[in-house]
């Protein structure tokens, strides 16, 4: 709608076109019948992945007394957090319909080149902003052959996955290992916050949701487009509250298992949590986030409506990479040392954490939180299977397993709501 046009009471405010809809609005009924229609129509979303969540933490702990206790609890979060931002990170492309199968190898690269410039005297904060403009310039190279000369993302990034584990073998040499020894990096993946630190991030969250839902009423209120129930939002501030509240007590407790006591919630917690929260928001919230949707939902039909389809996949990538640097930190933070490795096996689970939370393979339909959830699942299997001894054999075919059967309720799904089998 033009800036100049003329309003009636039917028309409603420009402001409306910036809006994104939080689906059918109204009041509780309104919304959980439209939620019933959803799943019924095949829409599940994360609802598979939170009912195998469930599964899981019932069956290990039924088969470890080791799996529910305060210590295995925060190392399953340090576990999962790596994977977490990588599935979210991949969640950008996918949700064009496309794939990027170096992002791992791009962050272990990225790292490498941090490493060893620290190594030989560059700053510590300079030698990361290389590594992390190297995921940049990856991200942008993709983008560029994807969007602008047209080659199919799989191939280009199958062959820069390729590549790069070479140039990772040329920066750190065959056998070599740099150790990380910058302790405030150590520190996001082997610190705690004080235990009151626990209690203001929860307070912290709550006040940023609830700002943020009351700030997405007041903006549909000017516009003239309907809100959902104040009950709602109510109910949402009430469930982090208790929810938030349990995982910050269960962490608070004494884990350690030698006079010095350990406590408090894992750093890297909020980190992810504040990556989270403005990745949604660019999506949920931003002209850029919907012309994703848009693009991954018909790429012909956002070009044709005037969005810069090109441009939003070279970005896209861009995030993407960069975002894979990041998740390679966490990794090497927790690890404690770089070597030519880091990164060559993770991007297939990130591609199976994105997609078992229910972001969909064939793009324009997915959330970041989606693949969270959905890494979370693949780091509970590892962390359950590793409690119980078995072989690693055993995780590779049960995560391959899980990952199949989620690309099979997608693929259903999506004929069930009117996609073509093809």
């Amino acid at each position: 709608m033009s800036s100049n046009a003329t309003r009636t009471e039917a028309a409603p405010d420009p402001l409306a076109s910036d809006l994104i809809g939080s689906g059918v609005e109204g009041g509780v009924g309104d919304q959980l019948r439209a939620w019933w229609q959803r799943v019924r129509g095949g829409d599940m979303g994360a609802l598979p992945a939170i009912g195998g969540l469930v599964v899981l933490f019932v069956l290990f702990s039924i088969l470890s007394p080791f799996f529910l206790t305060e210590r295995n609890f925060a190392n399953l979060l340090n576990q999962a957090a790596t994977l977490v931002v990588l599935g979210m990170a991949l969640v950008f492309v996918l949700l064009l319909g496309e794939i990027d199968l170096s992002a791992g190898v791009t962050g272990g690269v990225g790292m490498a080149l941090f490493v060893v410039l620290a190594a030989q005297g560059v700053p510590w904060p300079l030698a990361l902003l290389i590594g992390f403009g190297f995921g940049f310039l990856t991200g942008a190279l993709i983008g560029f052959f994807v969007a602008r000369v047209g080659i199919p993302s799989f191939v280009v990034t199958l062959g820069l996955f390729l590549g790069f584990q070479g140039l990772a073998l040329v920066i750190i040499g065959p056998g070599g290992l740099f150790r990380l020894e910058v302790p405030e990096l150590l520190f996001l993946q082997n610190g705690n916050l004080p235990v009151w630190g626990g209690w203001v991030m929860l307070a912290i969250m709550i006040a940023i949701s609830a700002g943020t839902s009351f700030w997405d009423r007041a903006r549909r209120a000017r516009a003239g487009v309907p809100n959902r129930a104040l009950s709602l939002v109510w109910f949402k501030l009430a469930a982090i509250a208790v929810i938030g509240g349990v995982v910050v007590y269960v962490l608070n407790q004494n884990r350690g298992q030698s006079v010095i006591e350990v406590a408090g919630v894992p750093v890297v917690v909020p980190v992810v949590l504040v990556i989270l929260w403005l990745g949604t928001f660019l999506l949920d919230r931003t002209k850029f986030g919907r012309y994703i949707y848009a693009i991954g939902g018909n790429a012909e039909a956002a070009r044709r409506s005037g969005v810069k389809v090109r441009w939003i996949k070279w970005w896209a990538f861009v995030i993407c990479s960069s975002l894979a640097v990041f998740s390679a930190l966490l990794s090497v933070a927790r690890v404690g040392s770089v070597d030519a490795t880091v990164g060559r096996d993770i991007v297939l689970s990130g591609v199976a954490a994105a997609v078992v939370g229910g972001v969909s393979l064939f793009g324009g339909k997915g959330r970041l939180m989606h693949a969270a959830i959905g890494a979370i699942v693949i780091a509970t299997i590892t962390n359950g299977l590793g409690l119980l001894n078995l072989p690693a054999g055993i995780n590779l075919l049960v995560t391959g397993g899980v990952l199949i059967l989620a690309a099979t309720v997608d693929a259903l799904s999506r004929l069930r709501s009117g996609g073509a089998r093809v």
